[in-house]
């Protein structure tokens, strides 16, 4: 459906969008994940049109869309602010996009009343957007870009005005339309939690160029960068030579995956795979302090040797602040990650 071949876009002296291949598949759902300045933004303008490529090329369907003006390329954009017509009722924000392609009324409306009631809102037509919620704009938004039964939707930070709860309750039920729609989607967010709830694929952005890419479950179980760990929250990383399917590290010996080749490397510990015990068993660490978190505690860890850890625990098993514990690590929770500059 979509496909960026080497897209580069720059401002100036700096490059927004370093030579990026990037491909969509009709129906996919692809978040594009990263921090501010990343590209992630920019990137969506170059496919809808409303960022000229300074190299390289953007096609839809196979065809390269050079000279293709936005109103032409057959994608829908919905922004973070929503962009709603003040002047409109519901029904009319809905209907805007097809009244610009001319479909008859009957049809029209019957479209309209059809998305209003997918995105939650039935009879909804005549209400004012003044008197509509940040949660209802944000669904007037979402019919609004699927009336024009765009062939690629791209949403810019979709939910990021929303508090969380309502946030997490609507990206439940956006996977669940799309997949009932059957639109592709190209998104981006910084949001980690949104975008693996969303998408069946995430790709990771850097400094305009692609650091990761492949399903949650990959990118979350296997990281390929310290950049892309530490992006999703994984800060338990220090530096390590491997030598036979052990670690040397500064906590000690740590086990690693059969196969691990020998040489330096960092190694990252998921907070689930640092086991705690009495003061004796292991790396020994006082407790600095701990975060409750939903269902689990943080423990914050400070090690008697090597760099600050965290440990996840459950809300009865948490020790008590100030207090000594002795530290193990899973070995299934080890990730081996290139060494920096490799």
């Amino acid at each position: 459906m979509l496909r960026l071949e080497a897209a580069t876009v720059r401002f100036g002296g700096r490059t927004a969008l370093d030579a990026v291949d990037l491909e969509v598949a009709e129906h996919e759902i692809v978040c594009v994940l990263g921090p501010s300045g990343g590209g992630k933004s920019t990137a969506l303008r170059a496919v809808a049109g409303l960022q000229p490529l300074d190299g390289g090329r953007v096609l839809l369907d196979g065809a390269d869309q050079a000279g293709v003006p936005a109103h032409r390329r057959g994608v829908g954009l919905m922004f973070q602010d929503h962009q709603l017509f003040p002047q409109r009722d519901v029904g009319g924000n809905v209907a805007f996009g097809p009244r610009m392609h001319k479909v008859p009324r009957e049809r029209r409306e019957r479209a309209v009343a059809e998305l209003l009631d997918l995105v939650g809102l039935p009879g909804a037509q005549r209400r004012a957007v003044a008197t509509l919620s940040g949660g209802e704009q944000q669904r007037v938004a979402l019919a609004r870009a699927l009336a024009p039964e765009p062939r690629l939707l791209m949403l810019d930070e979709p939910l990021g005005q929303l508090d969380r709860s309502l946030r997490e309750r609507l990206v439940v039920e956006l996977r669940r339309l799309f997949g009932q729609l059957g639109t592709t989607v190209l998104a981006v967010t910084h949001d980690q939690g949104e975008a693996f709830a969303l998408a069946d694929r995430v790709v990771v952005m850097r400094d305009g160029r692609v650091a990761q890419t492949g399903t949650p479950l990959e990118v979350w179980q296997r990281p390929a960068s310290e950049f892309v760990a530490r992006f999703l929250g994984f800060d338990n990383i220090t530096g390590a030579t491997v030598s036979a399917g052990t670690a040397a590290t500064d906590w000690g010996t740590v086990g690693v995956a059969d196969g691990t080749p020998d040489g330096p490397c960092l190694l990252l510990v998921r907070p689930t795979g640092v086991l705690l015990g009495p003061p004796g068993d292991g790396l020994r660490c006082e407790v600095t302090g701990r975060t409750f978190r939903g269902g689990h505690v943080a423990v914050l860890l400070r090690p008697e040797r090597g760099p600050a850890l965290e440990a996840e625990c459950g809300l009865r098993d948490a020790p008590a602040e100030g207090s000594s514990v002795g530290v193990t690590f899973a070995p299934q929770d080890v990730v081996v990650l290139p060494a920096p500059g490799r």
